[in-house]
């Protein structure tokens, strides 16, 4: 029988050395400045740009204000439905608001003005 002879084993290949910096130090240098000011321009515009941080939380602000205002009005409407309602169905509601506005009174009934009394000095 012939001997077999075993395939050589596989070896890793060894990483190419790392080329040496193609920019001079003052590239390197000038390309971090200008990232960094890149960078700095990117997050104040993120801040206080059109549709920013400020602006978005003052808008935030703004939608709480009207929709509390909305709920007053709603609440207000609401209301004066009530009183419309009650003043179209019941004439005991008319008569208290006649007698509240306009001071009027019933026949036979009698109007005492009680008025305070200056102190005296």
């Amino acid at each position: 029988m012939p001997q077999v002879t075993p395939p050589p084993p596989l070896r890793r290949r060894k990483p190419a050395p790392a080329a040496p910096s193609l920019l001079a130090p003052w590239r390197t240098r000038l390309l971090t400045y200008a990232l960094g000011f890149v960078t700095f321009v990117l997050v104040v515009d993120a801040l206080v740009g059109d549709k920013g941080l400020l602006d978005t939380m003052r808008a935030r602000r703004q939608y709480a204000d009207l929709s509390a205002s909305l709920a007053q009005k709603r609440q207000e409407n609401a209301h004066l439905r009530d009183l419309i309602h009650r003043l179209n169905d019941d004439p005991a509601a008319i008569e208290s608001l006649a007698r509240e506005e306009l001071g009027l009174m019933r026949d036979g009934e009698v109007l005492f003005i009680v008025r305070d009394a200056k102190p005296r000095q």
